[in-house]
């Protein structure tokens, strides 16, 4: 399993949109392709919603399922239909 930590998003110790953005963009969301992803539940600061949001938009198009939690209470969140 494959797995996200929003704290490699943060900037200047915090989600500032605007470079939260600008790294969303610069992921190879190809290197999940056809994988189950864990995107960690915790994090050094608060993450706002709509950060997870923009994640999971992106890693559903290429990931077979996605997760989200730590890996002994993970919650699935998304599953592609065959």
């Amino acid at each position: 399993m494959e797995n996200i930590s929003l704290d490699d998003f943060l900037s200047d110790g915090m989600i500032q949109e605007k470079d939260f953005r600008d790294k969303v963009k610069n992921v190879d969301w190809t290197k999940f392709s056809n994988k189950k992803v864990m995107i960690k539940g915790c994090a050094q600061v608060a993450i706002p919603t709509w950060a997870y949001l923009i994640i999971v938009s992106n890693l559903s198009q290429y990931a077979d399922r996605i997760y989200f939690g730590e890996s002994c209470s993970a919650v699935e969140i998304f599953k592609r239909k065959d």
